[in-house]
């Protein structure tokens, strides 16, 4: 029996395996894989930095797991969006968080770049705009913006020019049509500019409404649909490396970035997607063309 009982134990110790089942460690002795994270700034820098360099840290790590090999991922804040776009095209950045219309845009420069994957909102894939005015703004219709101030964001965004000049439009107002209007180039930047009273009106993504009206002294006078952030990589970017940066990104599950940026996680985007952003900008060419025929 105790010959027995020692066979048994032989054989258990043989099979047993203490590595099986864990993930393989990174390999230390490869040389680090370096790739650089592209956002463009939609709020102030510390901001940008303070919410993005946790995701890209946990990112980093789960990238070493699946390639095991060591990973190193730079954040890039472009101060504007023709500079992201521009880089995006040109291969010094590696993979961007974007505006819709940025995608479009570049897509557009260079056909080769490819959707990683897009936000999504418990399983959509479209989120709002705000026009947003005064608390104590007579303002009540978008009709009635007629003869007043504006103000938009950067000339590349979706939300703060893109879509909501396709809005105006579609209510009959063009640039002729404005007291004024300016782009501002951030939306914290309008969403200040309207509660000070610099501007009568503005166009700011729903999450930046919210925050900046946290002391209720501003008002949304219409909504409008837009299609979530998509991730998307340079043309060329080693397929191996796209498969383990696409795979993180849907295994992604840190809730306090997702309630920052006011998303439920990462999904599979297609190009189909951003149709209506598309045939948003082409509208939006209507808003000062009428004016620049005069």
């Amino acid at each position: 029996m105790k010959l027995l009982l020692l066979l048994t134990a032989a054989v258990l110790t043989l099979n047993f395996d203490p590595t099986a089942g864990q993930t393989p460690r990174p390999d230390p002795t490869l040389k680090p894989l370096s790739l650089r994270f592209g956002v463009y700034q939609t709020d102030k820098a510390t901001v940008m930095y303070k919410r993005f360099t946790p995701f890209l840290e946990t990112l980093q790590e789960d990238v070493e797991k699946r390639l095991s090999r060591p990973c190193d991922i730079e954040l890039t804040i472009f101060k504007s969006y023709d500079e992201g776009i521009d880089a995006l095209t040109k291969g010094s950045v590696d993979f961007v968080h974007f505006g819709p219309a940025s995608y479009v845009t570049a897509k557009e420069r260079n056909a080769e770049i490819r959707l990683v994957a897009i936000e999504h909102e418990n399983g959509e894939k479209f989120s709002e705009g705000v026009i947003v005015v005064a608390k104590a703004s007579p303002i009540q219709t978008i009709e009635e913006l007629r003869g007043k101030k504006f103000a938009f964001g950067d000339k590349n965004s979706t939300i703060g020019r893109y879509l909501v000049q396709a809005e105006l439009v579609a209510h009959g107002i063009h640039a002729q049509d404005l007291a004024e209007y300016k782009y501002l180039d951030r939306h914290d930047l309008v969403a200040s500019a309207v509660e000070y009273g610099d501007f009568d009106a503005g166009s700011v993504k729903y999450s930046t409404y919210k925050k900046a009206n946290e002391k209720n002294t501003l008002r949304a006078l219409a909504t409008f649909k837009n299609v979530t952030k998509p991730i998307v990589a340079r043309a060329g970017l080693d397929s191996v490396v796209f498969t383990a940066i696409q795979d993180s990104l849907f295994a992604y599950k840190d809730e306090a970035f997702f309630k920052d940026v006011k998303i439920s996680g990462f999904t599979v985007a297609d190009d189909a997607d951003f149709k209506l952003v598309r045939d948003g900008m082409k509208k939006a060419n209507r808003f000062e063309q009428s004016a620049q025929k005069q």
